[in-house]
């Protein structure tokens, strides 16, 4: 399990948001930094991605994925396979650990280490130690209400920052 932060992607109507609380954590029980930024834009804006793990090899993952989107001219979804199998098979990216949300106009997905591409069938998808609690308060903010990609995606934050002691409410959001 990675306790490292917590990053919620949302499709709603005509827009995808992915937020990330901004909390660093070291261990169990050391918080190393409030804001950090978990959230970026890829291939010239067109695409945004979260991640959540050790900051280093995420970034690393986040300048592999690039280069998988350039190649495969902004497919995001053969990008996002290539890259998936290339991350689980080469010796030195299988020992990277994170995971990723990515997202371009139409698609989200989660990429992870061991060859996992996932396209959420509800068009949410929560990853970190505090995933699961934002998967379920969005879930619920899809169901019952009219709010837009972004305002459930950072409510889904609040409300696991409120459960999740890796997750704070320093919230970076953003929309494609």
């Amino acid at each position: 399990m990675i306790r490292s932060t917590t990053v919620i992607g949302v499709q709603r109507k005509d827009h995808i948001a992915i937020a990330a609380d901004g909390q660093v954590t070291l261990g169990e029980a050391t918080i190393l930094k409030h804001k950090a930024r978990k959230v970026r834009r890829l291939a010239g804006g067109r695409v945004i991605c979260g991640f959540a793990g050790s900051v280093a090899d995420a970034q690393a993952l986040q300048d592999k994925f690039e280069s998988k989107l350039e190649s495969f001219g902004g497919n995001l979804k053969r990008a996002a396979i290539e890259f998936a199998k290339e991350w689980r098979t080469d010796k030195i990216l299988r020992q990277l650990e994170a995971l990723m949300l990515v997202a371009d106009k139409e698609t989200l997905l989660l990429v992870a280490g061991n060859g996992n591409v996932i396209e959420p069938d509800d068009g949410v998808a929560g990853i970190g130690s505090g995933g699961s609690y934002a998967l379920a308060a969005a879930r619920a903010l899809v169901e019952n209400t009219d709010l837009g990609a972004e305002e459930i995606a950072r409510k889904s934050l609040e409300i696991a920052g409120q459960i999740c002691v890796f997750t704070n409410d320093q919230i970076t959001v953003e929309v494609i």
